[in-house]
């Protein structure tokens, strides 16, 4: 009789998908809202993706074990808005997997002194070959990933924390500082941060239940904002608020900001333990986000799971984003706000019309004599009525209308 998997995994596994991105970008984007304010915003933005992801688990249980989203977003909302979902869904996984092989490349580079592209090449050959082989693999590194990381970041933010100046903290110095300027463009980053969506089905699958795939959800969630937390207050304990204009002039790139921590940290040790924990973080992410792809393109071209199958899928998965990294190289936070734009899509706006479809059909259902044609009962429901629809589906479209605002430069940006 085979074991079922913990929900501790399936939360390791949320975490790590969770973590990457919001590790390396979340200090620059939140550095002009600063402490308080990206606490708060973190926070608001961890309840809403939580039940976003839960609205999409609710989706997921009027249909078999296996179906996919697109299979799922096809039946219930049509064709049309399945071609829509799956662009952005794609587009978004590829982008992602597009910046942590960037950012590892780079930061790997600084670390060995080895090439970039180098660098790129070898980490995707090496750590794909885990979503190549199967969910439990990912798991099971996930889990390890996660030590590791719990190991590194206690070293690393204990070192950090006992260097902390609350003068720096609290931006003491700049008492005319507007914080609440800078909260809009930091929700994108926020969003990105908790965007774990893609991964749903994957988990559903894994465990065969929406009720222990839903406490993983929140499991990986309040994991992810806790470290988030104590990430940012080390950071923004140590680098002065207008340390990140070099950061910002990156592009957000991981390798600048752990330059600049390193100017700020006296112990070499501690700058080694911080990069390593970074390292581990992008890592995590980059197995996670590709697990969610790697399925979600099999079950889109039918790709079978036999070896040869997973190879072909692994081909669509991993190398159109090596490509693009190794010829054109660009900074973090441009791809995370970009991968932010079209993840609301698919994580807040798609999940909220999905369930208020099934809901309708539902009802009509009940309503209807003929017993014959009534649709499957969910076995999960989301409780919170309308406001948890309207709440996903509303931060879903601010962050697309911010994101387009930034880009016409009508949004002011902080530059350090």
């Amino acid at each position: 009789m085979n074991k079922s998997p913990s929900v501790y995994g399936g939360a390791c596994i949320i975490a790590c998908v969770c973590v990457g991105a919001g590790m390396l970008g979340l200090p620059t984007a939140a550095s002009g809202a600063w402490t308080w304010w990206a606490l708060l915003i973190l926070f608001g933005t961890m309840i809403i993706m939580t039940f976003s992801g839960w609205l999409l688990l609710e989706a997921y249980s009027s249909f078999p074990y296996k179906a996919s989203f697109s299979t799922v977003t096809e039946t219930v909302l049509g064709k049309p808005i399945s071609i829509i979902n799956n662009l952005a869904v794609y587009f978004v996984g590829g982008i992602l997997l597009y910046a942590y092989i960037t950012s590892a490349g780079l930061v790997l580079a600084d670390m060995f002194s080895v090439n970039a592209k180098v660098t790129s090449l070898l980490y995707v050959m090496v750590f794909s070959f885990f979503v190549w082989h199967s969910t439990r693999w990912v798991d099971r590194i996930s889990v390890l990933l996660i030590l590791f990381m719990v190991i590194s970041f206690v070293f690393g933010i204990s070192g950090l924390a006992s260097q902390i100046d609350l003068s720096v903290l609290l931006n003491s110095g700049d008492e005319g500082a507007n914080y609440v300027l800078y909260v809009a463009p930091m929700l994108p980053i926020a969003l990105a941060s908790f965007g774990y969506h893609h991964s749903v089905s994957s988990l559903r699958d894994y465990y065969q239940s929406e009720r222990k795939a839903g406490k993983a959800l929140i499991g990986g969630t309040v994991i992810a904002f806790v470290v988030y937390s104590a990430w940012l207050l080390s950071i923004y304990g140590n680098l002065p608020r207008g340390e990140f204009s070099h950061v910002i002039e990156a592009g957000g790139n991981a390798d600048a900001l752990l330059n600049q921590l390193s100017k700020v940290i006296e112990v070499t040790f501690i700058s080694q333990v911080i990069s390593a924990f970074s390292v581990a973080a992008i890592l995590s992410s980059f197995i996670g986000v590709g697990l969610g792809v790697f399925d979600f393109l099999a079950d889109l071209f039918k790709f079978d799971d036999t070896k040869e199958g997973r190879t072909k899928t692994w081909c669509v998965t991993f190398i159109p984003p090596l490509v693009l990294s190794l010829l054109f190289p660009f900074g973090f936070l441009i791809a995370i706000g970009y991968a932010a734009f079209a993840a609301a899509i698919w994580a807040c706006i798609i999940p909220a019309a999905l369930v208020v479809k099934l809901r309708a059909q539902r009802k009509a259902d009940d309503n209807s004599e003929d017993s014959n044609d009534k649709s499957a009962e969910p076995t999960f429901t989301v409780k919170g009525g309308s406001a948890v629809l309207w709440a996903s589906l509303l931060f879903g479209i601010a962050v697309m209308v911010i994101h387009l605002l930034t880009l016409l430069d009508v949004i002011p940006m902080f530059t350090g």
